[in-house]
């Protein structure tokens, strides 16, 4: 058992490893291998073109993709034990229709610009980073506080999708009464996207990646305490209402940060620790974290690479390719969920 687990870990590595370098090797432009390698080791000074493409366009887009695949994932797998429901995902709180709402506010109705204090604007992608930002810090906020409110964590479920159902009115709202210009520039951010990422803004996307995940791994222990049940849990001494404030919190972070960066990306989050279940089939989250990290991050560059025709003059959606991953995994689960007893 030891040594199937040490090979699966090595197999997700390696798997890891070659879909990072597929996505910075294959895309829509072609450049042979040899000078991508030479333009990778700083070498090949001759083809601009060509450098700015792979340092600039396909290097931050598949290290965003392999922070976002991991943060989602790790989101799901920390919110289907919290709340012990095959279903949960990251968006499930509202945090990330929080991170839509503060969009479609700058987008539809203040045409994706706006001006704070005295002369002081912002335009452009970075205003709506930090539009979709607050907008999921400020759900983030009011699940933190309903937390300590609600008795259990089903009625906490229930009250994020009473918010998330709230901020999809506003946003409807204002989709009737903005121009078709600006819904269709909303619709496009909504559908996902890893290129988002520039490399200059790329360090505070990995850095709260880092932190949210290092958070992640600090409820290991008290994870598996609630996988017996939030008395058990109490029992062996887990401050039940402070590991979900902990839970709540590390989502949160990490679902508004690549939510602003990156846009609403589903499934991954959904499935991801489905699949990481599956390949273990053990439920330790000492052993099901790390392999849920690699797993997530794998599927969102295989989900990025699968955007790309090679010679094509478009990509596809991202949300148009991760259902195609996603939804079969959560079919399995659901006609099998007699056989994970993790859910009985």
């Amino acid at each position: 058992m030891i040594r199937k687990k040490t090979l699966l870990f090595i197999l997700s590595g390696v798997i890891l490893t070659v879909m990072f370098a597929a996505n910075l090797f294959f895309g829509a432009v072609f450049i042979p291998f040899r000078e991508a390698v030479d333009i990778l080791l700083g070498n090949d000074t001759a083809h601009v073109a060509w450098q700015h493409i792979i340092l600039h366009s396909r290097l931050p887009q598949a290290i965003t993709a392999l922070f976002a695949g991991a943060s989602l994932a790790v989101c799901g797998l920390l919110l289907q034990t919290l709340f012990k429901n095959p279903l949960a995902g990251p968006s499930i709180l509202g945090i990330s229709d929080g991170a839509n709402l503060g969009v479609a506010l700058v987008m539809l109705f203040l045409g994706g610009s706006f001006q704070l204090f005295s002369g002081f604007s912002f335009s452009g992608s970075i205003v709506i980073i930090i539009a979709a930002f607050i907008g999921a810090c400020v759900i983030l906020g009011l699940i933190l506080f309903f937390s300590t409110k609600a008795p259990n964590p089903v009625m906490l479920l229930i009250i994020g999708l009473m918010i998330g159902y709230l901020a999809s009115s506003v946003i409807t709202i204002l989709n009737y009464f903005s121009t078709a210009d600006r819904v269709h520039a909303f619709v496009l951010w909504g559908m996902g996207d890893f290129s988002g990422v520039s490399i200059e803004r790329l360090p505070f996307f990995v850095v709260c990646s880092c932190i949210g995940l290092c958070m992640a791994i600090l409820l290991i222990k008290p994870l598996n305490a609630l996988l017996l049940g939030e008395l058990y849990a109490a029992n062996l001494g887990v401050n039940v209402k402070r590991t979900r404030l902990f839970i709540l919190l590390c989502t949160g972070l990490l679902t508004a940060t690549t939510t602003a960066f990156c846009g609403p990306i589903s499934f991954i989050g959904l499935a991801v620790p489905h699949i990481a279940r599956l390949l273990l089939t053990s439920w330790n989250h000492q052993l099901l974290l790390p392999v849920t990290i690699l797993a997530g991050s794998c599927v969102a560059l295989l989900c990025n690479l699968l955007t790309v025709f090679p010679g094509a003059d478009s990509v596809l959606p991202l949300n148009a390719i991760t259902p195609l991953v996603g939804a079969p995994v959560i079919i399995y689960v659901i006609v099998n969920r007699k056989n994970i007893p993790y859910f009985n």
